[in-house]
């Protein structure tokens, strides 16, 4: 059965149209009971951390009062990345907690995303679950305690210390002595990430931190590092640092203003884990995003990569599985399992900055251990993605192409989880072949679904 609500990364829509207060209150309500169903505590508590989105508070508010309603307790984090959501999660005692945040998405856009209390997002079938109660109206079978059972809801502002502190001790180095440009994306990660540094020791040149909510995610942080890649020349920093809303991203930049994503930075990691005998069974796990330059770069040192669905819920399941130490995504999404259950873009701008004053090299010198393969993405702009697969135009070009690429290269399509968009990536040492088979697969896809 597929899910109608939930994408890769929870409930994600333009607030107010797709993500309304109602549907929120229901989220609330029934994602909430789903969170205490097996919980002992008599007062159980959920957590709620928001980005700086100016549709945070009436999301907020409304899952609030679903949560309240069914006799949960609520805390109110406040402004905090995710990461730290997720860490409460697991280290309070409470039955879980919900992040409100579309993450690198525009401002219009918020989303919801739940974590049981080990700090884990929810799973397919739990999803299912929650989406089959909202769709069949079953919100109102659940309980409607009376009195002094109805949830209460406390302010906990100061718990982000904790989330920070918690980064602050996983630094294996004092950072005195490095200048860094931290482009907090004017989200969630505008007081966390400055803190951390500084605590350590660096010095912070901090751009793009005004969490009024209206410029979160605008021509900045991960989804354009370039404004940080050009402070960071001109400041004659060592790294940049760009966050993306809600921090559980990131994206790099090297000394001389170039852009390292998630790819080059697990190969950076994978090696000094590697040496130090950290990498667990010497294996990386990402996802089929992931440049083969990054399989290449693991395979001279003896490491593996384990491919998994799109999505870093499914690179945390197989870590989680297996216990492997590293993971993540091209986007930036980087899990260190040791210290937390989701990517961590401030965990993994420390863990870089520690490398790079352990190994007293520069980014472009450490990233020199990983070599692109050519590789396009493309993002179609769709009326409707359902059931594209099921196109046969759209199949038999896809087929083409696979054939002409080679088994060597990759054609990859696919749906986006949480926007209208078809995703076509194709990766090969031809670049020619590449930019013709991009053409011929963007152009069928806007045909057949537009």
């Amino acid at each position: 059965m597929q899910k109608k609500l939930f994408g890769t990364d929870g409930v994600r829509g333009v607030a107010n149209h797709e993500l309304k207060g109602e549907l929120a209150f229901k989220l609330g309500r029934i994602g909430g009971y789903h969170l205490i169903k097996n919980s002992k505590q008599k007062r159980p508590v959920v957590v709620i951390g928001k980005d700086t989105r100016l549709s945070g508070d009436m999301l907020e508010a409304a899952l609030m009062a679903g949560l309240t309603s069914v006799g949960i307790d609520v805390y109110r984090l406040g402004i905090i990345p995710t990461p730290g959501v997720c860490y409460l999660s697991r280290t309070k005692a409470v039955a879980g907690g919900i992040m409100i945040s579309a993450s690198h998405n525009p401002t219009a856009d918020n989303g919801i995303k739940f974590f049981d209390k080990a700090g884990i997002k929810l799973s397919d079938t739990a999803e299912l679950e929650i989406e089959k109660l909202i769709f069949d109206n079953h919100s109102e079978e659940l309980p409607y305690p009376i009195d002094k059972e109805i949830g209460l809801i406390e302010e906990k502002y100061n718990w982000i210390d904790e989330y920070i502190n918690f980064v602050i001790k996983s630094s294996e180095q004092k950072l005195k002595g490095l200048k860094v440009v931290i482009d907090c994306a004017n989200g969630a990660a505008y007081q966390a990430s400055p803190a951390v540094f500084k605590a350590l020791g660096a010095e912070v040149v901090v751009i793009n931190n005004h969490p009024n909510g209206e410029e979160i995610n605008v021509n900045c942080g991960s989804t354009a590092p370039q404004l940080a890649a050009k402070k960071v020349v001109e400041s004659g920093a060592d790294l940049g640092i760009a966050h993306d809303g809600d921090a559980d991203r990131v994206i790099l930049v090297d000394e001389k203003g170039q852009i390292v994503e998630g790819d080059n930075i697990m190969a950076v990691v994978a090696r000094d884990m590697i040496s130090e005998n950290k990498l667990n069974k010497k294996t990386v796990v990402t996802t089929k995003y992931s440049n083969l330059g990054l399989k290449e770069s693991l395979a001279e040192v003896g490491a593996e990569l384990i491919i998994t669905k799109n999505g870093d819920r499914y690179v945390l399941a197989e870590m989680l599985k297996n216990d492997y130490k590293l993971g993540g995504e091209k986007s930036g999404h980087i899990i260190f399992s040791q210290y937390n259950t989701t990517g961590d873009g401030i965990l993994t701008a420390v863990k870089i900055a520690s490398i790079i004053k352990k190994r007293k090299k520069s980014l472009s010198e450490l990233k020199k251990v990983m070599t692109y393969w050519p590789q396009t993405l493309a993002n179609v702009k769709v009326q409707a993605k359902e059931k594209w697969e099921q196109n046969k135009k759209i199949a038999n070009k896809i087929k083409a192409a696979k054939k002409e690429i080679g088994a060597e290269g990759r054609v990859f399509v696919r749906a986006s989880g949480t926007e209208p968009l078809i995703r076509v990536m194709l990766e090969s040492k031809d670049k020619d072949l590449l930019q013709k088979w991009e053409n011929e697969l963007t152009q069928i896809i806007n045909l057949e679904l537009n």
